[in-house]
C-alpha cells in the first residue's frame, strides 16, 4: 500500500502554524483513506475465507456471522464511495446546525428537541464531536431553538442535505384526548469557516445585544447577561450564543457563526437551486417540508426529495440518517438517487 512520505514535506511548512495544521489534517485524512482501503480488502478476504470454511464444515453460524460482517463492510464501502463526492468548497469543514420549532407551541417544540437529539446521536455514531452552543427552551417541554457545532472531517458535506423543514405526524403525548397531531420544525446547516475564507462584515451593519442566558447552566448563567445576540441588518440574519459564561467568548463565537451563515448564504446564491432552497426556509409548515416522519397511524420516514423511505422510525430518530444523506448527495451529483439507496426498509 502506498504511504505518504514525511521527508517530502516543505521544510518551511511549520513557519505558518495555521497552514501547517490544515496540511496535516489533509494528510491525516488521506492516510485514513489509504489505510481503510487496505483494511477493507483484508477483511473482505477474511470473511470470504470464513464462508468457504463454514460451507466445507457445514457450519451455519460461522457462515451467518461472516455474511453479517460482509453486510457491514458493504455499507462502509458505500459510505466511502459517497464521501468521494464531497468535493464542494466547504464540504470537508466542521458544521453548525440549527433547529427551530415551527408554529404549534409545545408540540413543535418537543419535535424540535427530538430532531436535536437525532442529529446529536448521528454525530456521536460517526465519532464527530458535538457541542451545544445555544438553546432556548420551550415553556412546557422541548425547545424553541438550538444550535450545535459538529466537529469532524466532512461534517458539513454530510449535514448540508438536511437543510429544510421536517414534518412529524404522531399521537400527541400532550393531548389528553390522544388525538393525532402534525408538527413542523426547520433545520438550517452552515459550514464552519477558517482563515482561508474571508467574509467581510461591516461592524456598522451588525447590532449586538447582550441577554440573560436561558436553559440549563445553574444560577450563574441565568443571572448574568453573558449571552450574545448579533443581528446582521442588511440580511436580517440573527445568531445567538450562550455556550460560555464569558460574554467575550460568546461574542467571538457568535461572530464566527455569523460569518459562517453569510458564507453559506453566498454559496447558496451561487447554486442553480438557490431560489428553491431559500423558499423552503421561508415557512415552517405545509408545502415546504423535505422529509416526513409518520409515527401514527403507521411507521414511516420518507424523504420527499429523493423518495428514500424506511419503516424503522426508531432507528432514524436515533441517528440512522446515512441512507437519506447519501441519496441526497447522489441526487445532487448524478441527478437521481442510485438504486441501492432508494429503499432503506
Amino acid at each position: 500500500m502506498a504511504e505518504l512520505n514525511a521527508d517530502a514535506e516543505d521544510p518551511n511548512l511549520w513557519n505558518d502554524q495555521q497552514r501547517a495544521q490544515r496540511v496535516m489534517q489533509e494528510r491525516t485524512a488521506l492516510e485514513d483513506q489509504l489505510s481503510s482501503i487496505g483494511r477493507i480488502e483484508h477483511e473482505l478476504d477474511d470473511q470470504l475465507a470464513m464462508i468457504e470454511l463454514g460451507e466445507a464444515e457445514k457450519d451455519q453460524p460461522t457462515i451467518a456471522d461472516a455474511e453479517e460482517a460482509l453486510g457491514r463492510l458493504k455499507a462502509e464501502v458505500a459510505r466511502r464511495e459517497f464521501e468521494a463526492l464531497l468535493s464542494g468548497e466547504a464540504d470537508s469543514n466542521d458544521s453548525y446546525l440549527e433547529v427551530h420549532a415551527g408554529a404549534g407551541g409545545t408540540e413543535s417544540q418537543d419535535w424540535a428537541n427530538m430532531l436535536l437529539r437525532m442529529y446529536t446521536r448521528w454525530g456521536e455514531q460517526h465519532d464527530y464531536k458535538v457541542e451545544l452552543l445555544a438553546e432556548t427552551q420551550g415553556e412546557e417541554a422541548g425547545i424553541k431553538s438550538a444550535t450545535i457545532q459538529v466537529k469532524g472531517r466532512n461534517a458539513y458535506g454530510w449535514l448540508k442535505s438536511e437543510n429544510g423543514v421536517h414534518r412529524l405526524v404522531r399521537i400527541s403525548p400532550f393531548d389528553s384526548n390522544a388525538r393525532r397531531h402534525t408538527s413542523f420544525a426547520s433545520v438550517n446547516v452552515y459550514p464552519v469557516i477558517d482563515d482561508r475564507i474571508i467574509v467581510d462584515i461591516k461592524e456598522a451593519d451588525v447590532r449586538t445585544d447582550t441577554l440573560r442566558a436561558s436553559g440549563a447552566g445553574g444560577q450563574h448563567v441565568n443571572k448574568t447577561e453573558s449571552a450574545i445576540r448579533l443581528t446582521h441588518i442588511p440580511t436580517n440574519i440573527v445568531v445567538y450564543c450562550q455556550t460560555d459564561r464569558s460574554q467575550h467568548r460568546n461574542r467571538a463565537q457568535a461572530w464566527q457563526i455569523l460569518r459562517a451563515r453569510l458564507y453559506e448564504r453566498e454559496l447558496k446564491i451561487r447554486e442553480v437551486q438557490a431560489a428553491a432552497d431559500q423558499a423552503a426556509k421561508t415557512d415552517i409548515g405545509w408545502g415546504h417540508q423535505i422529509r416526513s416522519y409518520v409515527l401514527q397511524p403507521y411507521q414511516m420516514v420518507k424523504d420527499l426529495r429523493t423518495g428514500v423511505q424506511t419503516s424503522d422510525t426508531g432507528g432514524v430518530l436515533n441517528g440512522d440518517l446515512d441512507p437519506f444523506m447519501a441519496a441526497a448527495l447522489a441526487q445532487k451529483a448524478f441527478g437521481t438517487a442510485p438504486a441501492q439507496v432508494e429503499d432503506v426498509e
